[in-house]
Order: structure tokens, then C-alpha cells, then sequence
């Protein structure tokens, strides 16, 4: 896919934390100042839980997606990207945000105060530390879900989702995934080709999530006199490994997902890694950069290099080789080579992938169908698991290693005034696998 202004402006707004970006890079050609927004017995009321940029961008995409939703709730822990998001929405949405200030909830159960205010749809965006709970939450209360990616921090945290994607199934709800490319036209038709045979049988992928950070790290120093534990931690959230997960689990967690589509969704049975801490990060403790190396059992291997340190060379793309050709996926149009010559490359339409997704979601629910992603949404956030489990240990992890992992990362219950301490930076070779 060529790297469009959305593109850009979505990989922008991740650096700059803005929530207008948020609002502007969803399809900004065809999105219109609806004033006035006639509802009807088909309109269908959403809510967002978590309105950082990520939320904001969303919710953005779903009221884009269909002209007969309307954002009905929103609720965040903290006020000010809540009042963002909202003013943001607005803006561009007119009468068809009707969040009103009695429907925007703050606090740590702002999620269930917008899963229980009347909506038919939950658009899950907060830290993925609580997806967990959040999903449960909404799926018990027999809501149809988009969740964003990862579904979860920790091992714990992928069986409980593991369970509740079987609840979703059993209630035939519709639960849509955030690994967005899934969704993008020329990544479908691109490894299409390749589960056609287009490159003979696959031996070996190379994945690239090379960038910047995402949220650096204040210094100790700058947190507010009376800030408790859990609200610094949470304002800088991708800094902590039981809200994020790392930057291979939170971002690069969409080129793990790509190698897995590769090998047509098949669990990678162990992997190694390398990877550490390159600049100061304060109180933070995660790696600015890992490299995976994952083995099927037909011995072919998927390597991932994820990287967020200013100032370096960056990359977004994937590398296919087969016994018969080599492919190549990035921001521009893929294509498959035999030799040195293309014998395909995507040609077709490339629709915004971001709002295809929810496309997907609402047309479903209209049609009384159910689409669900819960089972290659699990896979994918485990095996990014797996990868930060091997980086932090120096270990070799098999996949029933990881699945089954002690660590809980993520406390079972939060409160504003707890004391809650930071895990230190974890270092290969002397951190324990649990």
C-alpha cells in the first residue's frame, strides 16, 4: 500500500500523542460536518472506552465506517484526553457524537458505566494491561466488540481472554480484532498468493517494526509532589510492561501477526530472542529493541526485528522466501518475484484498512451474521508474549511454555491510592523464566 497522507498521519499521531491527529487521519476525504443526524430504529449506539489517540482514531473510523451510528458513550481514567476525544469528535461528526457530559465517564470503572449506559457496540482502546477485564466485561454483557491489539500483557491475561472468546462464540456475538492489516486489501491478496503457492513452499519470513518511541519516558523528577503510583505509571503507560506489554507486544505486535498469517495461522512451536535496553528510561522497564527468532515444526523459521529508538533508520515491511520465489510487503504495493523478475504485484483498490475493519464489524451485526477474530486474535498476542518472554530471559520458549507462564504481570485489582511498585528492567540471562 502506497504511504498515504492516513498513513502517515495515524504513524504521526502515535508519535505526537494529539488527539485531533486522531480525529484527522480517519479518512479525512470522506468524512463530513453532520450537523444534524436524524436517528432512526437502525441506528446502532456505540461506546468508547479509552480516548487516547488510539480510541479517538476508533471511534473516528467506525462513524466513518457507517453513517448510521452514533457515539452515544465514552469513558477514560483520566479527564483531559476524555474532554479531547470528545471536542475532537465533534468537530468532526457533529450531532452524531452525543456523548453527552451525563455519558462521559472517568475513573477505573469508567469501562462498565459505558458498557452499561444503553450502547449496542464497545470499541475497547484502553492500555491493553486491562483488555482483559474490559472485553470480559462486555462480552458478559452481551455487547458486540472491536478490540484494539494486543488483547492482553501477560500469559494469565491471554487465558482469561482465551475463555472469554469462547463466551463470544457460545452468545454468537460479533468480536472484530485491531490487527488491522488483516483488513487491508493488498496484504489479503498478497498472502493469498502465497497460500496459493505463489512462492513455492515458505521457509523463512523477515518482519520489520523499526521506529521511535512511542511515549518516551519523563524523568522521576517530573512526576507531580502527591502523583500516587498508579496514575504515573498509567500517564506513561507504554513504559511499563504490564500496561503495554513492550514495544513488540503493543506495536510491533502487528508484524508478529503478519508472520503468523503467513504460515496460514499456525502456532510457532519455540523461538529465541535478543534484546535490551539501549537508552535511560527512568522509572520505565521495557527493551527499545528485541529481535525473535520463531520455528514452526516443518523447521521453517519467522524472524521479527522490532526497534524504538530515535534517531535510526526505520522500517515497516516483510520479507517472504520461498522455495520458488520471494515476496515483498511494505507501505507500497506488494509484489512476488521468481528470480529477479515481479511476476505479481497488487493493483486493486486500497481502501482505508482502518475503516474497513469496522465496515466489516457493522455490516455484520446489520446482516445477523457473527464475525468473529477472537481465535487468531489469542494466537497472535501470545506468540508476541512468547517473544518478550525469550528477549527478557535469554531463554529458548516453546509455545505450551508460554501459554502456560505464572507471570502476572498485571495486578488483580487497582486502586488510585496503592502502592505499587516498578519490576526492574529485566536482564537476559539472569531473569527467570516463570
Amino acid at each position: 500500500m502506497n504511504a498515504s497522507p492516513n498513513s502517515t498521519t495515524r504513524r504521526d499521531f502515535l508519535r505526537s500523542g494529539s488527539a485531533a491527529a486522531a480525529v484527522a487521519f480517519a479518512a479525512p476525504a470522506i468524512l463530513v460536518r453532520e450537523r444534524a443526524f436524524a436517528q432512526n430504529a437502525d441506528t446502532l449506539k456505540i461506546g468508547l472506552v479509552g480516548c487516547g489517540g488510539r480510541g479517538t482514531g476508533a471511534a473516528g473510523n467506525a462513524l466513518t465506517a457507517d453513517p448510521n451510528l452514533i457515539l452515544w458513550a465514552v469513558g477514560d481514567a483520566f479527564p483531559e484526553p476524555l474532554a479531547g476525544s470528545v471536542k475532537g469528535l465533534k468537530e468532526q461528526f457533529g450531532g452524531r457524537v452525543q456523548a453527552e457530559a451525563d455519558r462521559q465517564f472517568v475513573g477505573l470503572d469508567a469501562f462498565q458505566k459505558v458498557i452499561d449506559s444503553g450502547v449496542d457496540v464497545v470499541l475497547l482502546a484502553s492500555p491493553p494491561g486491562f483488555r482483559p477485564a474490559h472485553l470480559r466485561y462486555a462480552i458478559e454483557k452481551n455487547k458486540h466488540v472491536f478490540c484494539e491489539k494486543p488483547m492482553a500483557t501477560d500469559a494469565p491475561g491471554i487465558r482469561h481472554v482465551m475463555e472469554t472468546v469462547r463466551m463470544s462464540k457460545e452468545k454468537k456475538l460479533n468480536l472484530v480484532a485491531g490487527y488491522c492489516w488483516r483488513y487491508d486489501l493488498p496484504r489479503q491478496a498478497f498472502y493469498q498468493q502465497i497460500h496459493d503457492g505463489g512462492l513455492g513452499e515458505v521457509v523463512g519470513v523477515y518482519g520489520t517494526y523499526l521506529t521511535g518511541p512511542v511515549k518516551p519516558m519523563p524523568p522521576s523528577h517530573t512526576r507531580p509532589a502527591g502523583m500516587k503510583d498508579l496514575e504515573w505509571q498509567m500517564r506513561n503507560w507504554m513504559n511499563f510492561t504490564w500496561l503495554a506489554g513492550d514495544g513488540l507486544v503493543e506495536q510491533c505486535i502487528h508484524t508478529v501477526d503478519k508472520v503468523l498469517w503467513t504460515f496460514r495461522d499456525e502456532a510457532p512451536i519455540k523461538c529465541t530472542a535478543n534484546g535490551g535496553r539501549m537508552n535511560p528510561n527512568g522509572e520505565g522497564n521495557i527493551f527499545d529493541h528485541v529481535t525473535v527468532v520463531y520455528e514452526w515444526a516443518n523447521g521453517a523459521r519467522g524472524v521479527v526485528a522490532q526497534r524504538q529508538i530515535a534517531g535510526c533508520y526505520s522500517e515497516n515491511s516483510d520479507y517472504v522466501l520461498g522455495t520458488t520465489g520471494k515476496g515483498w510487503s511494505g507501505w507500497n504495493a506488494p509484489y512476488i518475484k521468481a528470480g529477479n523478475e515481479i511476476k505479481w504485484r497488487y493493483k486493486g483498490d486500497k481502501p482505508d484498512m482502518y475503516v474497513v475493519e469496522h465496515q466489516v464489524l457493522f455490516k455484520s451485526i446489520r446482516a445477523g451474521q457473527v464475525h468473529n477474530d477472537g481465535d487468531r486474535m489469542v494466537r497472535s498476542t501470545l506468540a508476541g508474549i512468547m517473544g518478550r518472554m525469550a528477549g527478557y530471559t535469554g531463554q529458548e520458549v516453546t509455545w505450551e511454555q508460554a501459554l502456560n507462564s505464572k507471570l502476572a504481570l498485571v495486578p488483580e485489582k487497582v486502586s488510585w491510592d496503592m502502592t505499587l511498585p516498578i519490576e526492574p528492567m529485566a536482564m537476559p540471562g539472569k531473569t527467570k523464566f516463570i
